[in-house]
């Protein structure tokens, strides 16, 4: 799949994606406009399906919103907050150790920068780029393993991991697309493009597709 094609193929998916879910952090990102708290969705969101990080979130923020209200909760209300997220017990050590270090070298403000963002404990490229790009509106792609499932599935790269998917993408993809590409794909691959048996038959740009490594769809 060459680029062009790709553009009509995002074109199209983007406004099937309405009738879509919507991913959780992009929720929040929506309501509060907050890159403390998108960063700290993020976090929750990491192996955990959607629905558990929204009602997780929601628990968390009615308590807290910003690092130095964190600070003031005890860790075992933090972790009975976000129960039951994926490794709930390390994700809340670790939003308490976030909370501090915004506090401590950056006023209590997320940073603005990728390099930065990465030094923070538990931040992988996926998380920064989203904080990036939903809480401060610059430039990035977001890589999670829908993206990257369906962009080889494609045939628009030929890559092995997430970050190598990145790297790919951050050399060909039209630049209209790096902030909205996550959004569309990962309501797309919740939706439809399963890692297992996808829906082609439901699939509106299933003719543009090469379908590598489909062995069975529905």
């Amino acid at each position: 799949m060459d680029s062009a094609t790709l553009d009509k193929v995002l074109t199209i998916l983007q406004k099937e994606s309405r009738t879509w879910q919507v991913p959780i952090v992009t929720l929040v990102a929506e309501r509060s406009g907050d890159p403390y708290q998108i960063l700290i969705s993020t976090l929750l969101s990491l192996r955990t399906k959607d629905e558990t990080t929204t009602a997780a979130s929601k628990r968390l923020f009615n308590r807290a919103r910003t690092p130095r209200t964190m600070l003031k909760l005890p860790a075992k209300e933090i972790r009975d907050l976000i129960y039951p997220v994926g490794f709930y017990k390390r994700k809340s050590e670790i939003i308490l150790t976030v909370s501090r270090l915004l506090l401590e070298k950056y006023g209590g403000r997320v940073p603005d920068d990728l390099d930065a963002l990465l030094e923070l404990p538990g931040v992988g490229r996926k998380t920064a780029n989203l904080v990036l790009t939903l809480g401060f509106g610059k430039p990035g792609i977001c890589v999670d393993t829908h993206v990257h499932r369906i962009t080889n599935r494609f045939g628009y790269v030929n890559t092995k991991s997430p970050d190598d998917t990145e790297m790919a993408l951050r050399e060909k993809l039209p630049p209209e697309w790096w902030i909205p590409i996550n959004d569309i794909l990962v309501a797309f691959g919740q939706a439809l493009c399963k890692p297992v048996s996808p829906w082609c038959s439901r699939c509106k740009v299933e003719k543009w597709c090469e379908k590598i490594g489909i062995e069975k769809s529905r």
